[in-house]
């Protein structure tokens, strides 16, 4: 077969097609309504499309706004709340440890947490660039430490958790629920800007 026969057969066939439209309006509007449904469908399906992936674009923008600190969590505490500076404040550095011990003494209290031991280091290898560390040594209820490590991190000012040890009592350990009070060595540290 050469390729003018080719031809000559989409020809006769294309001609084959009109006639049987033209003499029978039933198969044309058959056709036309086929067409019409799956281009009315496939409009349809694009909509969909573009609503669902709008919706996932604003949870995402909403998750992205809780995990910077613009949107207050239904579940953060209060002082992930608070407004404020990213950066320690004070005039002088012994009162920016102050300020930062008082920031971990106020979320450890309210996750229902009591301080056993604390001690801020001004002078320490990161002090050259502003920051100002703090080792908290504390006692909690077990599922009390993620509502406070999401409470540092997450609230003013910006709070790096450095050192995280912590200490389960045996009887705890063996407790069924897994509940019950462990003992925390925490290491904090935020910058302090000075007087820039």
């Amino acid at each position: 077969m050469s390729l003018g026969d080719i031809g000559s057969s989409k020809v006769v066939a294309g001609n084959a097609l009109t006639r049987a439209l033209t003499h029978s309006p039933l198969i044309a509007v058959v056709l036309y309504l086929a067409v019409a449904t799956g281009l009315l469908a496939t409009i349809g399906l694009a909509v969909v499309s573009i609503l669902d992936q709008q919706r996932a674009l604003a949870l995402t923008t909403d998750l992205l706004d809780q995990l910077r600190g613009r949107k207050a969590r239904g579940a953060a505490s209060a002082s992930a709340e608070r407004p404020g500076t990213p950066f320690l404040e004070g005039p002088t550095v012994t009162v920016a440890g102050a300020a930062l011990l008082q920031r971990v003494a106020a979320a450890v209290a309210d996750v229902g947490g009591t301080i056993q031991s604390s001690q801020v280091d001004v002078l320490g290898t990161q002090a050259k660039d502003g920051f100002v560390g703090l080792v908290v040594s504390c006692e909690m209820e077990q599922p009390a430490l993620q509502k406070l490590l999401y409470d540092l991190e997450a609230g003013m000012p910006f709070l790096f958790v450095d050192q995280l040890d912590v200490q389960v009592p045996q009887t705890t350990a063996t407790n069924e629920g897994g509940t019950g009070r462990i003992r925390v060595v925490l290491g904090v540290s935020g910058q302090w800007q000075g007087n820039r």
